[in-house]
C-alpha cells in the first residue's frame, strides 16, 4: 500500500521552530519530486516548498529564508524545517510526491499526498 504520513505538527509561539517529517511507504521516494503545501483556515491551499530528486530546493516567497526542505532517500523521508514561525504560518501542512516537477504556483493533484499535520503559531 502506497502511503505518505506526516508528523511533527504542534503548537508553538511566534519565533519558534518545528521540524515536520513525511515518511513514504510502499514505493521508493527517491524516484519522486517532493512537495510541501499548507492550508490555513478559510484560505486556499498554498504550495510552499519543493525538492527535486537530486535535492535542489525551491521555496515560495512566503517561507523563503525561514523554511528548509530536505530529503533522506535512505530513510524514504522528506523534511520541512520551519524557523522564525509567524501566526500566519498556522495551518495544516501536507507533504506530497510526484514524478512530475511542478512549480510552486498553485497546488496540482499530486500522485501521492498525506493526510496533513496541524501547525499552530500563537502566543
Amino acid at each position: 500500500r502506497v502511503q505518505l504520513v506526516e508528523s511533527g505538527g504542534a503548537s508553538v509561539q511566534p519565533g519558534g521552530s518545528l521540524q515536520l517529517s513525511c515518511v513514504a511507504s510502499g514505493y521508493a521516494l527517491s524516484a519522486y519530486y517532493g512537495y510541501w503545501f499548507r492550508q490555513a483556515p478559510g484560505k486556499e491551499r498554498e504550495s510552499i516548498a519543493s525538492i527535486t530528486r537530486g535535492g535542489r530546493p525551491y521555496y515560495a516567497e512566503s517561507v523563503k529564508d525561514r523554511f528548509i526542505v530536505s530529503r533522506d532517500n535512505a530513510k524514504n523521508t522528506l523534511y520541512l524545517q520551519m524557523n522564525s514561525l509567524r501566526p500566519e504560518d498556522t495551518g495544516v501542512y501536507y507533504c506530497a510526491a510526484d514524478v512530475q516537477g511542478y512549480s510552486l504556483a498553485g497546488v496540482p493533484r499530486y500522485t501521492y499526498s498525506g493526510q496533513g499535520t496541524q501547525v499552530t503559531v500563537s502566543s
